[in-house]
Order: C-alpha cells, then structure tokens, then sequence
C-alpha cells in the first residue's frame, strides 16, 4: 500500500485522535490547567506506545512535564531528534472565537482548535508518520528520539537544564521541528535563521515633582524633552543604528543568503498599501526581506509619560520612559549589546536629567547552514510531496529554545513547518489546513527515508 493510501485509509481516524489532544486546554501561563497539563502530557505519552516508540518516559521538571520517547534499532543510521511543545496559549478574547477553543470543529478544509497549528497539529504529524512507517515497513529508516516540552508558550524555563543533563540521552545527527509555516499556500520554507533579543526598559529623572509649565517653563529640564532627544540618537537618518559596538558580530550577507531571501519575493508595494503606508522603512541598502528577516534591529516598544488625559494640562513632568527591544543576528551577543546601548545613553543624556535602565530578556540569535545535508534532503522531501522545492528563509522572529537545542546537542536544526502565516496562532480562531496535514504527513515520511541516505 502507497503511503498516501495508508493516510487516506485512517484519516477520518487520526483526525479524531488529533481532536481529542484539541480538546484538553494545556495552558501553561495560567496554574489552574496544572492538572490539564499533566493530562496533556500523559494523553501524548500514550498515544507514542502504540504509536510503537520505545522508552516512553513522563519527566516531572519544576514545570510542567517533558516528554521522552524513541526508537533506536537503525544501527549505523543517523538519529533524528523531533522536538515540539503540547502547551497551548490563553484563549483570550473568548468573545472572538466562533466556536469553543476547545472544542475542535472542522469547517471548509481547516481544523479550528486552540493548539491546531501551534503546535499539537504539526507536532502530530510526526507521531502518525512514524507509526505509519512502523506498520509499512515493519521498522524505521532511522533513529528516533522524540522530546516534548509544555512551556514553549512561557519561554521554556525547565527544558535548557534537562538538556544539558541528558545531552547523551537526547544526542542525535539532526533536530527536526514543526512549528513554523510555509511562506504560503504551496510554497514551502525551511527558516535557517531566527533573530536573537534583548531588552530594556529606560526611566528619564528630573524635578522631585511635575512642575507647571508657565511658572518653570523654559528653566527646568523637562524629562519628556529629555528623553525623546536621548531616543532620537539611536538611528541616523539612513535607519542604520549608531550606537557604537553594536554591529559588532553581525554578518555580511552573501550571495546565497541574499539569492534565498529574494525567493521569497515579497510585493513591496502591496505590503506598503495594505499597512495604509505611504513608504516603508529600513536600513538602506538592504530589501525588507533582509531588513526584517536577516539584520538586527533597535526598536521603540513604548514611549510614554506626562499628562496622558483628555484636554490639556500645562505640566512640565518630572519623569518619562521608553520601552526598548533588539532583534540579533549572527554572533550578537545580547549582554555586550545591552552594554552598548547602556553607555551610549548614558554618554549622552541631557544636562539636569538622570537616567535608570534597566534590562529585559536576551536570547542569542540562531543560524543554520542550509547547505548542510539533512536541510537539502528535509528541501528535497517537499519537492518531493509539494512539487515546489523549499526556500531557505531567515525569520525575524525569536525562538529561544531552538538556539539551545543548536548549541547544547551541537546538532543541525531543521525547521520544517507546515502551518500557514494566517492560521491565527496566538490570536482566535486559531485553524490549521488539512491540506497541509495530509501533506505533511507524506513530507515528513520522505524527509525520514532520505535521510537514512546520509550514513
């Protein structure tokens, strides 16, 4: 039997099976589905028993639990490491759902489901093509190791410990991950980058009190003054950052890199009108593909103090703030840039005014050679099924944990998504395209024989 008439055959079946992991609402921001998660957990380990891994294990962290299973009898075949997260996002604003976030429903070719495409979905994809290649061949083209986290949606606090502390364990040739998405509708990507960050918050001092503005007004520093002049010397005005240092460790793009990006071919124009823009913007010299997806940035979050009523109030206000956060690339590294940053403010802030930073989150970037050989073959597989070869991709997101599985398993990483860009994940309504679950299923089957090629 073909492996597309095995799928097609169990459909009805997995899709009901993928329903059931829908319905349980493992939201692990919010403590009262503790008792969820576990089930979550516990529904996952089970459906990888008779799926037919091995060394099924629950590991208790200071969290919710991970996830371990494999199935090592390939010898002298690579190991492939799946990762995903069964933990889903709040629901938040229920009014917007047009039916029940956990209670999974299809309409018009899509599953809606809290969790459908991020990531229960995609992540069950792997599960169902493993079993699949279980019952056909009676064995597996591969190794297969499976870690499966429930904090992605809370920045993994729990999962970079139990690496390190099972790096024999979990070691393999390659990490596969699906929780990304295809450019778009049949045209699929493999992400070789995804932008670090780092953040700070910055608190403008002045009077021990907001001051009247006729009364002190042209005499006193003004904190609101003082800090927009501070924020102003971030950029010059061909959109390149100034402050110094901070470009340290930050690739020139090559040819390949530049060819890749353009792929992507996105319409500027279009993007520019459908924001209602009148030009878009960036450091010159590079598209926005590059901009947004392969340099980094300094952004304003938030900019904020003084009077914020209705009508006016003549104050001149003792105290101002700004919300900053980085997106890195290539060997940036967040502590010395944050360091930068910090020394150029303080270098320049006005006279009279005082300055408080105070630091965020920082994750180093990620970057993947797409020349290595298990992103050719994982590009080769959606060829393959799609009939369009994957483009490699720089993402101007940041996934932390994908960075620490690169690092810590010093192993390749292959971002292999077969959600959508406008699937809804985090929002309401969230959905994933049977289209891309039925192919996704044969792409990761030909993903998995292709890289047996690789011993």
């Amino acid at each position: 039997m073909t492996y597309a008439a095995y799928f097609n055959e169990r459909r009805d079946n997995q899709l009901n099976e993928l329903q059931e992991w829908l319905s349980i609402p493992s939201i692990s921001a919010l403590s009262e589905h503790k008792p969820d998660m576990v089930r979550a957990a516990n529904w996952l380990a089970d459906t990888l028993t008779r799926a037919g891994l091995e060394h099924v294990e629950v590991h208790t962290t200071a969290g919710h639990p991970i996830v371990y299973a494999d199935y090592l009898h390939a010898p002298g075949k690579p190991t492939i490491l799946v990762y995903g997260h069964y933990d889903v996002q709040p629901v938040d604003p229920l009014n917007l759902w047009s039916t029940p976030p956990f209670e999974p429903t299809i309409r018009e070719g899509k599953l809606y489901a809290r969790g459908a495409t991020d990531d229960k979905g995609q992540l069950f994809l792997h599960i169902k093509a493993v079993e699949a290649l279980l019952q056909q061949e009676h064995t597996l083209p591969v190794n297969i190791k499976f870690c499966i986290e429930g904090e992605e949606e809370v920045s993994s606090p729990n999962l970079p410990a139990f690496l390190d502390a099972n790096r024999e364990k979990l070691a393999a040739d390659a990490v596969v991950i699906s929780d990304s998405s295809l450019l778009e509708e049949g045209k699929p990507s493999i992400c070789t980058g995804l932008r670090g960050l780092c953040s700070l918050e910055v608190a403008v001092h002045t009077a021990n009190t907001d001051l009247h503005s006729g009364l002190f007004g042209g005499g006193v520093p003004n904190a609101l003054h003082a800090l927009v002049s501070l924020l102003a010397t971030l950029h010059d005005e061909q959109g390149r950052i100034t402050v110094e240092g901070f470009y340290d460790g930050v690739p020139a793009l090559s040819a390949m890199i530049r060819e890749e990006l353009a792929k992507q071919n996105p319409d500027e124009e279009r993007l520019r009108d459908s924001l209602g823009l009148e030009s878009l913007y960036g450091e010159q010299g590079y598209s926005f593909a590059e901009r947004t997806g392969a340099r980094p940035t300094l952004e304003l979050n938030g900019v904020y103090g003084g009077f914020q009523g209705e009508g006016t109030k003549t104050v001149i206000p003792k105290e101002a703030h700004a919300k900053i956060t980085c997106r890195l690339v290539g060997q940036q590294q967040p502590q010395q840039v944050l360091d930068a940053i910090i020394r150029h403010l303080e270098s320049r802030i006005q006279a009279g005014a005082t300055l408080k930073i105070t630091p965020g989150e920082k994750a180093p970037a990620f970057d993947a050679d797409p020349s290595n050989p298990f992103l050719q073959l994982a590009a080769d597989a959606y060829e393959q099924v799609y009939g369009a070869r994957a483009i490699f991709t720089k993402d101007g997101g940041s996934i932390p944990i994908v960075e620490a599985f690169s690092r810590i398993l010093a192993a390749p990483v292959v971002l292999m998504g077969f959600g959508l860009p406008d699937e809804n994940l985090h929002a309401p309504n969230e959905h994933f395209n049977l289209q891309n679950f039925d192919k996704g299923l044969l792409t990761i089957v030909e993903f998995l024989k292709r890289a047996a090629e690789t011993s």
